[in-house]
C-alpha cells in the first residue's frame, strides 16, 4: 500500500524531475532497495519539497550548490541540474552557482561539477525535440 507521504513525494518530485525521468529514476533505486527508494520520494519530496517558503527554482539551486559542494555526488548532479532548468533556473544561473562554490569546495570539485554540468546540458540539446 503506498501512503499518502508517498504520493506527495512522487507528484513533487515528477513536478522537478519531469515524470518519465522521476520515474526512472526511483526504478533504478527500486532495484537495488524498495525502502531506500520509498524514502527518497518521501522524505525530499514528501516533506522538504512542499515546504512553501522557497520556490522550487531556489530549491533546485540549493541541490545543485550542495552536490557541487560534496564533489562525489555527479550522478545526483545531473538530475537536479536538470530539475533546476525544469523549475525555471537558466544554464547561466547554474553555472553561476557552482562557480560561485570554487570558494568553498576549491577547484577540483567545482570543476568536476562545472564538467558535470556541461555534459548534461549537452546530453539535453543531443535530445529529440517534439517539434
Amino acid at each position: 500500500m503506498v501512503s499518502e507521504r508517498y504520493r506527495k513525494g512522487l507528484t513533487e518530485m515528477r513536478r522537478h524531475l519531469g515524470t518519465p525521468e522521476a520515474d526512472e529514476y526511483i526504478a533504478k533505486i527500486n532495484e537495488v532497495s524498495a525502502e531506500f527508494a520509498k524514502l527518497n520520494v518521501e522524505f525530499p519530496f514528501g516533506e522538504l519539497y512542499r515546504r512553501d517558503i522557497l520556490d522550487d527554482k531556489t530549491r533546485e539551486l540549493c541541490a545543485v550548490t550542495a552536490l557541487t559542494v560534496l564533489g562525489h555526488a555527479l550522478p545526483e548532479l545531473r538530475v537536479h541540474v536538470k530539475a533546476a532548468l525544469n523549475c525555471g533556473a537558466s544554464r547561466e544561473e547554474i553555472v553561476e552557482v557552482v562557480t560561485q562554490m570554487i570558494a568553498y569546495c576549491g577547484f577540483p570539485a567545482a570543476t568536476n561539477a562545472l564538467l558535470t554540468v556541461k555534459e548534461t546540458f549537452e546530453l539535453i540539446d543531443a535530445e529529440p525535440t517534439d517539434d
